[in-house]
């Protein structure tokens, strides 16, 4: 027998259905992993398997983060990278991340997940492409898997080292006939093209100063014999312009086209320095976007015109990008830092709260290339998460609550349903031993850093 599961009583119940309505007393009932009714709570059935008394709290849509490197959790805050543009971060990284271990991946991207999930994020896509020692992207589908979050699992990789006038170390590139083949595997192995999957597979060469022109056409051309999407980083800053101009003769965007990089089916991360055609070619083909705020001003990247995008008609959606170039993963903070930094590039009204959670919502479900997340209405995942709103932080906000948890301290949730599932049921996280993984990775990330001789660098906490 189908379970059901009642979620009633929510001070304002957030849809971003067609007419984005906004239900005072709402309620959500939901049968196995789906949405069957949405509405006032009086209107709704009043029993069911479970039951979530959401009184003093907004309900709403899981948030959709579009673009992490999870097992950066484990470099957070390295000496060597906390300041610098995105090249020279790079540079100095690449060394500790080469000493990776599949055990590392697991359980870094164990943590990140938790962060996300904490903070309100109910589907996530992650970009490793980086595999030296025993590592495999099947390590953070098996971490996924076991904490219950619904995942884009993206094979990155790299090819172009410095050898050959790339940016990555030789010692942590591949050889492209292997990406591709442990790319079909995965595909093979793991993607679920079916409505409410909850892992699907990604081809997502890393970026293009790290992969050739070779790789990027050959990697499009499986994604779409498979039918699964393509991502890499482009356009991140002026450096990322400059190589692209000197290597290629063309802009980042020109170049993905030139690939085969363009489409429903693609999305490309930051595109912070994507020109007006870019934009428009994007619009066009309807190319996603995901936008990374906070990683933007970490590296100075500049800002994303994302206004600009969105009203051109490019599907944008939000990213927490890697926690070495955030330092950070809260996917509600990433909603306030879009909202905030638009508002500094483009003026006060370039951005709105809804409009920010729009973009964690709809926009990252449209950029995933999916029609069964990023809204509460009948048959769309059972993603749903709540926030109380009797909080200090909140205290004085509740002329409007939702606008509220975006204006105000980023908040964590109180619960969180994923596919049907509570994963966090009163603030607490139900699916792993949440003390047990930080000590765990707390350990595997000193390992990695004294692995490189950092130990200098690194104080003694003990």
């Amino acid at each position: 027998m189908t379970k059901t599961l009642l979620i009633r009583n929510a001070r304002v119940l957030v849809t971003m259905d067609e007419q984005r309505r906004e239900i005072d007393n709402g309620a959500v009932f939901v049968r196995g992993n789906v949405i069957e009714q949405v509405g006032p709570t009086a209107e709704l059935p009043q029993e069911a398997d479970q039951v979530i008394d959401a009184a003093g709290q907004v309900v709403m849509p899981g948030l959709v983060n579009t673009h992490h490197h999870m097992y950066q959790s484990l470099t957070r805050v390295i000496p060597a990278a906390q300041d610098g543009e995105l090249f020279n971060w790079l540079t100095n990284l690449y060394p500790i991340w080469a000493n990776l271990t599949g055990k590392m991946v697991k359980v870094s991207t164990l943590t990140a997940m938790s962060e996300l999930i904490l903070s309100g994020c109910t589907t996530s896509s992650d970009h490793l492409y980086i595999y030296p020692n025993d590592c495999r992207l099947d390590d953070s589908i098996e971490a996924a898997q076991q904490i219950g979050m619904r995942f884009h699992a993206a094979r990155g990789a790299m090819s172009v080292g410095q050898s050959k006038g790339g940016l990555p170390p030789d010692c942590v590139v591949e050889e492209e006939a292997a990406i591709l083949k442990d790319t079909q595997r995965l595909i093979e192995s793991y993607h679920d093209a079916d409505r409410h999957a909850m892992l699907r597979v990604v081809a997502a060469p890393c970026s293009p100063f790290s992969v050739s022109r070779d790789l990027m056409k050959e990697a499009a051309n499986m994604a779409r014999s498979y039918g699964v999407s393509l991502h890499t980083h482009l356009a991140e800053n002026v450096n990322d312009i400059a190589y692209s101009r000197e290597k290629f003769g063309m802009t980042p965007a020109q170049y993905a086209e030139d690939c085969g990089w363009v489409g429903h089916d693609v999305w490309h991360a930051h595109c912070v320095q994507l020109d007006d055609a870019g934009i428009n070619m994007f619009a066009r083909t309807g190319t996603g976007v995901a936008h990374c705020p906070c990683s933007n001003m970490r590296l100075a990247s500049g800002i994303a015109p994302v206004r600009k995008m969105v009203d051109a008609g490019v599907p944008v959606g939000l990213g927490v990008d890697g926690s070495a170039s955030n330092d950070g993963a809260h996917m509600l903070g990433e909603v306030r830092q879009a909202m905030l930094l638009q508002r500094v590039g483009f003026g006060p009204d370039a951005m709105t709260a809804r409009q920010a959670l729009e973009l964690a919502t709809l926009g990252g479900a449209k950029v995933l290339n999916r029609d069964d997340i990023g809204a509460l209405k009948p048959g769309m995942s059972a993603d749903i998460i709540s926030f109380r709103l009797d909080q200090v932080g909140l205290a004085g906000a509740l002329h409007d609550p939702v606008a509220a948890l975006v204006f105000c301290t980023p908040s964590n949730v109180t619960n969180s349903i994923i596919n049907g599932r509570i994963v966090v049921r009163d603030g607490l996280l139900q699916t792993v031993d949440l003390p047990l993984v930080i000590e765990q990775h707390n350990a595997l990330a000193r390992d990695l850093a004294l692995a490189v001789g950092a130990k200098r660098e690194i104080r003694n906490e003990h």
